[in-house]
């Protein structure tokens, strides 16, 4: 009997309609866990580097986590993996709601879909029934209408509908998957829906997950639920109201947006607006909030309510909305909330992704104030800086005019462009559009993150240790007296002895090594979430979670029936870690790829920052070209990782790990 997994795989060949159900090997779940990591095994194994994204052979994986589905709170998580259309390179996107706990019940733990169909369809999944079915009434539909329309056509109500809008449709390169309560966003995975011709996934389920050991499962995730209880009346002090509790940032509970709107950027990430945030405009924000949302929102066996459904017209579906994808319209328009929400609806009815849609629309607009594109780039396009938005997003989700080159997003609409643009497309990584944040000094454990992470965002890599050190040590010592979630007591020295100015500050401290640990605890952190299929909001993201390193090995092996230590799990993370990597370095991914944005921050030491990427390379285990080493590979059981590096020349005979000495030398003083 397999735990918490179904132990089968559907296979979908979209070309030739054909449906497989298909056992997999408990072996992988040994050395994978879910999500994620069987996604990329699935990945190396099957699509070569010599498939690009919109080649048929390329794989649409829908993933649900190890945990999904079990009574472990917030394991809800679908990975969805691609090749990405915006980098080139492995991508995957997570999404929470209804989705992979109705895959899971129905009996699947992934959706496996290749090839592409002749005709628009979608995707039935109700238990043992699979049927594709053709789409065609559905073609021109927003993703919430189409999601209504097939329930009501399936006379499902509760069935879970991801599905694409127009964005979609026509391969938008920044085009989301939407599901009601979640979406996945980033990296342009809608495209490649769209590109196989795949409208929608339904999905219902009603058989049994098992549970290995339920005696000491159970007790578990009732110790969370009496935690998060205990935090929501105990939130943290002195940090900003959004991450002072549990669970995705708290901005649809919030009204106070005074430290996005004032240090966050605005327009194509260029302008910080110090004084933007007055009494007037506090209120005027808050009525709009209360008049549109219209409740709160949880994810399936979540009691956090981070999302919001938000109306904005009663002729229209209600969507939901969580996160900072509430200001980003507003910002890159200049505008205000009642903007913002509003044209939110409709993007995300047409299925884009709300940090690299406006910020795509902010740089065309920015081009156009400076002469490389003219207003016969834009016919017809209204004067007002919110209606040339609205012009804008239905001229790139139909790929029209000037919207046929912004749809491939700013990296790429810039290349085709030239005469300079290249220039303002400056907020990507890896041709990725990045949060609009723009700092004074270098952090060093930032650079580290945003220069090697492969996510698509830097929320998804950041985590448990705090973004900056409280103004006091007593602040400090208040914070880590009840602080079990650290890997080890050397990390609250560093919390503690840490300061705003000084010899104990960015860039000098945390030190080089400290400051290798920190990110690395913070990256394995989401990579265990990304293949449990829990929601960082309750365990790498938010600061003293619930689920932390110390229990979460005792949960997994309660859930799955593994034999699961600190170690084990530590080691499991690194080798999904080390193979999404591999991947990427086949795809031809390098050290020269790996930097934040030149305008991150104002202070920059490159000689520093080379000497700290040197270091991590190193402490991870990888040359100084960033590629994982013979021996780093061969421990973790990716010989044969190893082996197709070899034969391709990206690694070379007798190369181990390297021996570059991480210290402080270069250190600005």
């Amino acid at each position: 009997m397999r735990y918490a997994e179904t132990g089968f795989n559907l296979e979908v060949d979209l070309t030739r309609g054909n449906i497989e159900r298909v056992a997999t090997d408990p072996k992988l779940t040994e050395l994978h866990l879910g999500g994620l990591g069987t996604n990329a095994k699935l990945f190396w194994d099957r699509v070569p580097p010599e498939v690009s994204h919109f080649d048929p052979e390329n794989l649409l994986i829908f993933g649900a986590g190890l945990l999904v589905g079990t009574p472990a709170p917030s394991c809800n998580r679908t990975v969805v993996s691609s090749i990405s259309p915006q980098t080139r390179l492995f991508g995957f996107s997570m999404m929470g709601g209804f989705f992979g706990p109705e895959l899971k019940l129905a009996g699947y733990d992934k959706v496996i879909l290749r090839g592409k169909s002749p005709n628009l369809v979608y995707l039935w999944i109700h238990n043992d029934e699979v049927e594709i079915r053709d789409a065609a009434h559905l073609r021109g539909l927003g993703t919430l209408e189409s999601a209504e329309a097939l329930r009501m056509e399936l006379e499902e109500p509760n069935a879970a509908v991801a599905s694409i809008g127009l964005a979609g449709e026509h391969r938008v390169f920044f085009a989301s998957i939407e599901q009601g309560r979640s979406s996945a966003s980033r990296l342009g995975l809608g495209a490649v829906m769209g590109d196989k011709n795949l409208k929608a996934i339904a999905v219902k389920g009603s058989k049994d997950i098992n549970i290995a050991d339920p005696m000491t499962f159970l007790p578990l995730c009732n110790d969370s639920l009496k935690y998060i209880k205990h935090r929501e009346k105990n939130p943290i002090p002195g940090v900003m109201p959004i991450l002072a509790g549990l669970g995705s940032p708290q901005e649809m509970a919030i009204h106070d947006e005074k430290w996005h709107t004032e240090n966050f950027a605005w327009g194509n990430a260029r302008v910080r607006r110090k004084g933007f945030w007055t009494e007037e405009v506090s209120e005027k924000w808050t009525n709009t909030m209360e008049t549109m949302r219209t409740r709160l929102l949880s994810c399936y066996n979540c009691p956090m309510k981070c999302g919001a459904a938000i109306s904005v017209d009663t002729r229209l579906c209600s969507y939901m909305m969580k996160c900072f994808s509430k200001l980003t319209y507003t910002m890159g328009a200049f505008s205000d909330l009642d903007f913002g929400l509003r044209i939110a609806q409709k993007a995300t009815e047409h299925g884009v992704d709300a940090f690299s849609a406006p910020q795509t629309m902010a740089f065309a607009l920015e081009l156009l104030e400076d002469g490389i594109l003219t207003a016969d780039d834009f016919p017809g396009m209204p004067e007002d800086n919110e209606g040339r938005f609205y012009w804008l997003l239905d001229h790139i989700v139909r790929r029209e005019g000037i919207g046929d080159v912004l749809a491939d997003g700013t990296h790429w609409a810039a290349e085709r462009i030239g005469k300079g643009a290249e220039e303002y497309a400056h907020n990507c990584i890896k041709k990725t559009e990045q949060l609009p944040l723009k700092l004074g000094m270098l952090n060093q454990m930032y650079f580290l993150m945003y220069c090697t992470g492969e996510k698509s965002n830097i929320t998804q890599i950041e985590g448990n240790f705090p973004q900056a050190p409280f103004p006091t040590r007593e602040e400090r010592e208040e914070f880590t007296r009840d602080w079990p979630h650290v890997p080890d007591e050397r990390f609250k020295k560093w919390f503690e002895d840490w300061e705003l100015r000084g010899d104990h500050s960015i860039p000098n401290y945390p030190g080089a090594e400290a400051s290798y640990e920190i990110v690395n605890w913070q990256e394995k952190m989401h990579y265990i979430d990304d293949c449990t299929g829990m929601c960082a909001g309750l365990s790498s993201f938010p600061y003293k979670p619930p689920f932390h390193i110390h229990n979460l090995p005792t949960l997994i092996s309660a859930g799955a029936g593994l034999e699961v230590d600190e170690e084990t799990l530590t080691r499991i993370t690194k080798r999904n870690r080390d193979l999404v990597r591999a991947i990427n370095i086949t795809r031809g991914m390098r050290r020269e790829d790996e930097k934040p944005p030149d305008d991150h921050w104002k202070k920059r030491f490159p000689e520093f920052e080379s000497q700290l990427l040197d270091g991590y390379y190193e402490f991870k285990g990888w040359n100084l070209k960033g590629i994982p080493t013979r021996d780093n590979l061969e421990s973790l059981d990716l010989g044969y990782v190893a082996e197709d590096l070899l034969e391709r020349g990206i690694l070379e005979e007798g190369e181990g790990t390297p021996t570059v000495e991480a210290s402080n030398e270069g250190v600005p003083s």
